[in-house]
């Protein structure tokens, strides 16, 4: 992969991580918080997917090896995903505002969010994460690419089971926004 594509894969994933730390300062309090072990079941494949994009250099060669053939398309169209898919999960995060959490939890005054993306989508924060893990996983057309892109799809798809679960909880309407919307992905899913 060309330095450029690199850094600026770097830049982009270091400045969504600085807005993340940033904003998560201002969210309202737990009412309700899931129990450490049903957080882990989502947790665990999210930091393994960080350290496969992250840490080349302590995964097993096989990992590393290529995937594609090296060349400039693909690296390019990655980061155009990349930033993309940050993007979206920035916006999500805007209209979630102070009712987002890192954690699968039940806010004080929680309210359902069903504006800017959320029309649309019912978890667009994941679907922008999984959009910038697979143009992540384009520009660096290694195994551990895919490999990261199957962990994340693993632990979103169990922490959205667990979030819809207890938003149809706390909200009657909840069932009327699934039948409106899509979970992850417009048309598909």
């Amino acid at each position: 992969m060309e330095t450029g594509v690199r850094t600026a894969l770097l830049a982009m994933w270091l400045g969504w991580t600085a807005y993340w730390l940033v904003a998560a300062r201002d969210v309202k309090r737990n009412r309700w918080r899931e129990p450490p072990a049903a957080r882990a079941l989502h947790s665990v494949p999210l930091l393994l997917s960080a350290v496969l994009l992250a840490a080349p250099h302590w995964l097993p060669r096989a990992l590393t090896a290529r995937l594609v053939p090296a060349g400039p398309a693909l690296p390019l169209a990655g980061t155009v995903l990349v930033a993309f898919g940050l993007g979206v999960s920035v916006w999500a995060r805007v209209h979630l505002g102070r009712n987002w959490s890192s954690q699968v939890v039940v806010k004080q005054d929680h309210a359902l969010v069903r504006g800017g993306p959320y029309r649309v989508v019912r978890h667009p924060i994941y679907s922008g994460l999984l959009l910038a893990i697979l143009g992540t996983a384009a520009a660096i057309g290694e195994w551990r690419g895919l490999a990261a892109l199957a962990c994340a799809l693993a632990g979103i798809l169990v922490r959205v089971r667990a979030e819809e679960a207890q938003m149809r909880r706390i909200f009657p309407e909840y069932a009327s926004y699934v039948r409106q919307s899509w979970a992850l992905i417009p048309g598909l899913y």
